[in-house]
């Protein structure tokens, strides 16, 4: 009777024992920090698992858009995979709207983004950015026969087309402008067309290519603003061994050439400073 008690009372020892164990297992892996530990390790990821996650609009041409074929193309869709394969690894892209890029980063949903966001001090505070890869300045956009809009100051209390967290809202805000919010530029010429806004504030690369493209849409550019804007590759904070890999990519596609032949196919010219 006692040698079975002893027995008993031993495999409830064991128990015990392994189940402290499994407990202090599953607490290490819950802790706070790993979240920092899976950022700060974000390139070793990268090149564990062959890909990088890239956020991007997919309706932003020419950066990001879908060209005739269904192909996901575009400025920074082709620097981003030039960088790509200068780290070893693939591209992988993954489309949402502007507004919710910033969230799918902060949700780890992808690595970084590519998609002419601008290098802003208040974006700066809370994320990494690569160095810059293209630089241009915003333009004042609004329909072929509008006369009365013919610059920056006169969109004061007039209706203007921006996705809400762009660098462009925050410049039609500056001016009193009233805000109506979009998914992309494309949508912003429509409702210029359809005289529900009375302009746009773009990027004037993206104007231009718009225009080329469309030569008959009933558009124009009304101003130009005096300070050019730099973009760059978006990370979470912490992100710094994958954020130097990239800037080492970005030198050395600008250096071997690869930069120019991209920019030259879709601006003509070299668009890096």
């Amino acid at each position: 009777m006692k040698k079975n008690l002893l027995s008993v009372l031993a495999l409830i020892f064991v128990s015990a024992v392994v189940l402290a164990a499994c407990g202090t297992d599953n607490n290490n892996g819950s802790t706070g920090d790993e979240t920092k530990e899976e950022t700060s390790n974000l390139l070793s990821k990268v090149e564990g698992e062959g890909e990088l996650l890239i956020g991007t609009e997919g309706t932003y041409p020419p950066f990001t858009f879908h060209d005739d074929s269904g192909k996901l193309t575009g400025f920074d869709v082709e620097i981003a995979e030039a960088i790509a394969d200068k780290l070893g690894v693939e591209a992988k892209f993954m489309e949402t709207q502007w507004d919710a890029m910033f969230a799918g980063l902060d949700s780890n949903r992808f690595d970084m983004i590519a998609n002419q966001v601008g290098i802003r001090e208040d974006r700066l505070e809370k994320y990494d950015f690569s160095d810059h890869y293209i630089t241009s300045a915003a333009v004042l956009v609004t329909k072929e026969d509008n006369d009365e809009i013919q610059g920056f100051e006169d969109i004061e209390g007039k209706k203007s087309a921006q996705s809400l967290t762009s660098n462009y809202a925050d410049i039609a805000r500056e001016y009193n402008a009233e805000i109506e919010g979009v998914e992309g530029f494309n949508q912003a010429i429509e409702l210029i067309n359809s005289n529900r806004v009375d302009v746009t504030i773009n990027d004037k690369l993206s104007v231009l290519d718009f225009q080329k493209n469309r030569p008959n849409a009933a558009i124009k550019i009304v101003a130009e603003s005096d300070n050019a804007a730099q973009s760059g590759f978006m990370f979470r904070k912490g992100s710094d061994e994958l954020v130097d890999a990239v800037n080492a990519a970005l030198a050395e596609i600008i250096e071997d050439g690869t930069y120019e032949e991209i920019a030259e196919k879709w601006f003509g010219e070299n668009v890096l400073n």
